[in-house]
């Protein structure tokens, strides 16, 4: 037990209790306050739990987990029960963005989205967004396909809002001025907060940049095909332009379908599902390498091939937040490990090394 000593804040009172010279009697019957005798060493104590960590997209104030869940899976290969158990995790271990699209299960991701902010009353905790421009009944980037997209939208998702509305590809047939312009008054009317863009050439993201310095609405995210697996559409122009305009780059196939968590090695672990077709284009001899490196990079942090390849994506210039998703809420702990795993430079530099082209 630590040594005591006795100790009073009011000057010249006595050490053994009592009232003393130009005290008040309240003050002098304040019991004695046993504090730690200071040549006793300081006890080591388990630091207080931090907060979750944030990044903010972009010029927002759009402050994120530094992992998106992806809800493209959600009312397609993953039922309502289970959807709403992979939302309770992510939630309840820190992660507050969600990612969804208009087209994404018809509509049915938005739905049990926002079925499942409503049973847990938590709107307010979340960053909703969502994409638009591929709904069969609301196609392309028009006006009046943008209004009702957007309106269709948020009855699904049960809110008054959207965070972040991205289109969800280009369309060269409707004037970009005319999409912004729209956008612009869905944020007047405080329907959307701010806007991002999928699938964009950096000509066209050019164009929305000159476009904002006459006034029209800014894309402040851009969402784009990006992993160990998929570098080089990225990392050329598009990288160079998303960095100059200071956009929040969201990388979606994060895990590159699955197969950077390590589940595909040889064919026989393939299943004749979509993801695992899309997975068996990777296993060649590049994708083994890689696998092969976050082998030994998750074994040195302690961590899962899936958390190592997340933080990977996160280390990259312009980068907020990679966008995974999970079929399971068991899942979901790899994807918030992720955010805890630090990679040495010799670590990214490996990585770099070995998921370069095929030489």
């Amino acid at each position: 037990m630590p040594h005591l000593w006795r100790s009073s804040s009011t000057r010249g009172s006595s050490l053994v209790g009592g009232a003393a010279d130009g005290v008040d009697d309240d003050a002098s019957r304040r019991p004695e306050q046993l504090v730690p005798h200071p040549s006793f060493p300081t006890p080591v104590q388990d630091p207080e739990p931090s907060e979750a960590p944030r990044r903010t997209i972009g010029d927002s104030e759009l402050s994120v987990f530094p992992v998106v869940l992806g809800g493209s899976v959600f009312g397609w290969t993953v039922d309502p029960d289970t959807t709403s158990d992979i939302l309770d995790r992510f939630h309840d271990s820190g992660g507050n963005m969600v990612d969804t699209a208009d087209s994404y299960a018809g509509g049915r991701s938005e739905i049990l989205i926002g079925n499942w902010m409503r049973k847990r009353r938590n709107r307010d905790d979340m960053v909703v967004a969502t994409k638009i421009g591929r709904h069969p009944d609301y196609p392309g980037l028009g006006s009046v396909s943008i209004i009702r997209a957007v309106e269709a939208a948020l009855e699904r998702l049960q809110t008054d809002h959207i965070d972040l509305l991205s289109f969800h590809d280009d369309d060269p047939s409707i004037p970009l001025a005319d999409s912004l312009g729209t956008v612009d008054w869905l944020i007047e009317t405080g329907k959307v907060r701010y806007l991002g863009t999928s699938n964009t050439t950096p000509e066209r993201l050019m164009e929305a940049r000159i476009l904002s310095a006459s006034g029209f609405t800014r894309f402040v995210a851009l969402e784009t095909h990006y992993s160990l697996m998929h570098r080089e559409p990225y990392e050329s122009t598009l990288a160079l332009v998303a960095t100059a305009q200071h956009l929040g780059v969201l990388p979606y196939f994060a895990l590159a379908n699955g197969f950077l968590t390590g589940r595909y090695r040889t064919r026989s672990d393939l299943d004749p599902s979509t993801r695992g077709s899309r997975a068996a284009t990777h296993l060649h001899r590049r994708g083994l390498r890689v696998l092969h490196v976050l082998d030994e990079i998750a074994e040195e942090n302690r961590c899962t091939v899936a958390s190592a390849a997340l933080a990977w994506a996160m280390s990259r210039p312009g980068v907020v937040a990679p966008i995974a998703s999970a079929s399971q809420p068991a899942h979901v702990d790899s994807l918030i490990a992720a955010a805890d795993v630090r990679l040495s430079r010799g670590q990214i530099l490996e990585l770099d090394r070995v998921s370069g082209r095929l030489r």
